[in-house]
């Protein structure tokens, strides 16, 4: 019989009570700024992370997760009996974390002859960010209780990676210009006239899809975005950052249009925000003719 956990990192942006909860796995990322060094979820709220980054102009900084630390955690999980580990990654092309992840495996393997053939270690590119990939492991955590297959499971994670996006709008470009993290956001050149970008997360990369002028468009505008490229009668999220007035409004919209409100809601946690900024209103859709 299969004992299945699903492991991740803090960057999926799930609430730490819900990580209990469904026993899911989170290694944290460290990240410093004004001073102060944390494990993103557990040593501090999103709320206190916000405060920090109104109080500096300082961009925070963070490392990705060792090789090593994923051979450890694979090791203590073997030990636990587990037979398979889904291990869902931050998007590898922001980070070198899935990378470290396999090189982890094989160093775990290498130094545990022992382990072959009683335990899999998947390991799967989310290629994306926040709970656009915390969302499916929080659902995927549920289908483990009831008893799916690590196959089943895998294939569930693959099918959302191929046809999820987040359709987000950054207040300021700030946080993404320093960072560089964020392509389409680093070669955005509106922002001095006032306009504010439409920015596409989806297969690994990012693009803008349409430019906004002025806060008060950003609701009737995201919301036509969503409207054109999201497939009919299938659930979205909400995503926000420290001010989360815009995303109830376009909720309402949506509402309005689908029938229907936000299947969840979430705010960016400190990993995104040190990358974007704590200012951002998204929304997330299961794309057409994906």
């Amino acid at each position: 019989m299969q004992k299945i956990i699903i492991l991740t990192d803090s960057c999926c942006d799930l609430p730490k009570e819900t990580i209990e909860e469904l026993g899911i796995k989170v290694l944290p990322f460290e990240l410093s700024i004004a001073g102060e060094t944390f494990r993103e979820i557990f040593d501090k709220s999103t709320q206190e992370v916000y405060d920090l980054m109104a109080s500096t102009d300082e961009i925070p900084k963070h490392s990705q997760i060792s090789p090593l630390t994923f051979e450890e955690t694979y090791k203590e999980l073997f030990e636990q009996g587990y037979t398979d580990i889904i291990h869902v990654s931050i998007n590898s092309q922001g980070s070198g974390t899935y990378n470290n992840s396999i090189l982890g495996k094989n160093d775990f393997f290498e130094n545990n002859p022992e382990a072959a053939g009683k335990i899999n270690i998947y390991n799967l590119d989310s290629k994306s960010y926040s709970i656009l990939y915390g969302y499916p492991i929080m659902e995927a955590a549920k289908r483990i209780r009831k008893g799916e297959t690590a196959e089943n499971i895998v294939a569930y994670f693959e099918d959302w990676f191929n046809v999820t996006a987040m359709y987000a709008v950054p207040y300021t470009l700030k946080y993404a210009r320093k960072s560089g993290r964020v392509s389409a956001a680093k070669a955005f050149a509106g922002e001095m006239l006032g306009l504010k970008p439409i920015i596409e997360f989806a297969d690994g990369s990012t693009n803008t899809v349409d430019k906004i002028r002025g806060e008060k468009n950003i609701v009737a505008k995201l919301v036509e975005c969503v409207e054109k490229r999201m497939t009919p009668q299938t659930p979205y999220i909400m995503l926000c950052g420290r001010d989360d007035t815009l995303a109830k409004e376009i909720e309402k919209e949506l509402t309005k249009k689908f029938g229907r409100k936000a299947e969840m809601y979430s705010r960016i946690g400190a990993v995104v925000s040190a990358n974007i900024g704590a200012d951002i209103v998204a929304v997330l859709i299961r794309r057409k003719n994906k």
